[in-house]
């Protein structure tokens, strides 16, 4: 296990141990985004394909290396070969009589070959010396590590993504409900004073009954806020890869990320050079270039040394008796060159150029639309700024209208109506606020993924 995952475990540790003193343990985006990395399934997968892929560079580096195999044969005859000779070439003549009988018998039975048993072991050892396409490959292999390590990368980004938007749904939620909140606790009061004016006879039923439906009003906007929280929540542990019964507490509030929003803004960039899209449209490309210049290669020769060191026995009858073993080695060399092959070598060059001329295309269009998404999204962020600025300006005028408005009704200068306008009013412009602050900060997220500049070794080593 790396330092960095151990660290992440062991914060995760301390947490759970917390949980067990405490009804709800508090967690910072940081430390949720520290879980994240080290437990979401994703984001291992990317890491163990990087692996792989070492794997695979070792693998092609092998074929370059000697190959020696040990190797065994065993045979039986079960019909040996039979030899017939042309005695003609001897003078059949010579012998008489005699000579032409042995000549007859010959012609008709023949001579049978070879030994019932046949024994043969031993080393064998190849080692390519000229193999231009296997080279090629081993650079190859290198871009496809650094393609893993960029898919891993990319992965990362995503998922802190991914983390950040439902960090920032959870604080949205909770910041609502406690808008709501707000506003129930309002209407509540208002309907217990004119619920103990009316059995004083100083309110009417009327006045009774409307402050009650208000407050019923209310109380499904409550619900739905609990039913909000719970799902952001959930969709937070799913990223991070706990439990869904796991229990906890933002560190923090929507409000807070107001003060850092203008430093933030003026350091601002359009630059989406570290984009993983585009990084990984490179190197893919890079392969594809590669894998032409492999292609071509295939047109040359190869050249290979081999050597062998065996032993042999052959006998009659029981396999296993009277084995006389006899060594024998070679030394050889190997030349190939390729002449025809029906038109697939030269079919595989054209098809790996036409592939890496689509992904030079596709590479170009690409980098269009990351270029118009990243200057959309600054130009959304500093929107966002101007909204967060003009929704504090009209929260702080809501409250004062509606302390105005409270102060009122409680001498009878302003009616019930006019008092749950301002509360409405109110409570619509913090709601207005923090969506605000919340939309200011999935587009900051939004951007950040979009310019592949996420600090994942910050929240890796984050305790």
């Amino acid at each position: 296990m790396s330092i960095k995952r151990a660290s992440a475990t062991a914060l995760f540790a301390v947490i759970s141990a917390f949980a067990v003193f405490a009804q709800n343990p508090v967690l910072s985006l940081d430390q949720c985004l520290s879980i994240a990395l080290d437990k979401n399934p994703t984001v291992r997968v990317a890491d163990m394909e990087v692996e792989r892929m070492d794997y695979s560079k070792k693998d092609v580096l092998g074929q370059l290396l000697p190959a020696v195999d040990f190797g065994a044969n065993y045979s039986r005859m079960l019909a040996k070969q039979v030899m017939y000779m042309n005695m003609d070439a001897f003078g059949g003549a010579a012998g008489g009589d005699d000579t032409a009988a042995d000549e007859n018998s010959s012609r008709n039975n023949g001579i049978k070959m070879g030994l019932d048993n046949s024994w043969s072991l031993g080393f064998n050892a190849s080692l390519p010396v000229i193999a231009p396409q296997l080279w090629k490959s081993l650079s190859i292999s290198d871009a496809q590590i650094l393609r893993s390590l960029e898919a891993s990368r990319q992965s990362k980004q995503a998922l802190v993504n991914q983390v950040k938007s439902a960090y920032y749904a959870l604080l949205l939620a909770n910041d609502s409900k406690e808008v709501i909140k707000q506003s129930y606790d309002m209407a509540a009061f208002t309907y217990e004073t004119y619920s103990k004016q009316y059995s004083l006879g100083a309110a009417s039923d009327y006045d009774v009954l409307r402050t009650s439906v208000a407050v019923k009003n209310i109380e499904p906007q409550l619900m739905q806020a609990d039913i909000a929280i719970k799902q952001a929540r959930l969709q937070l542990l799913i990223l991070m890869g706990l439990d869904a019964n796991f229990e906890f507490d933002p560190a923090t509030s929507l409000r807070e990320y107001e003060k850092e929003m203008y430093g933030t803004t003026l350091a601002l960039t359009n630059d989406y050079s570290m984009n993983a899209d585009l990084k990984l449209m490179d190197i893919d490309t890079d392969i594809l270039d590669k894998t032409v210049s492999m292609r071509k290669l295939s047109f040359l020769p190869t050249l290979a040394l081999s050597a062998n060191y065996n032993w042999t026995a052959m006998n009659n009858g029981n396999p296993f008796s009277n084995l006389r073993w006899n060594p024998y080695s070679t030394v050889g060399v190997s030349l190939t060159f390729p002449i025809y092959q029906g038109g697939r070598r030269w079919s595989q060059l054209k098809q790996a150029q036409v592939q890496a001329a689509e992904m030079r295309l596709q590479r170009d269009n690409l980098e269009r639309s990351v270029a118009m998404q990243v200057d959309l999204a600054v130009d959304n962020i500093k929107m966002n700024v101007k909204q967060i600025a003009s929704c504090s300006e009209s929260v702080k005028e809501a409250e004062r209208a509606h302390n105005i408005m409270e102060q009122s009704f409680n001498i009878g200068a302003a009616s019930y109506l006019e008092l749950r306008d301002s509360e409405l009013a109110l409570t619509q412009a913090r709601l207005t606020y923090y969506q605000a602050i919340y939309n200011y900060l999935i587009a900051n997220s939004e951007l950040e993924l979009l310019q592949g500049n996420a600090p994942v070794e910050k929240y890796s080593n984050n305790k």
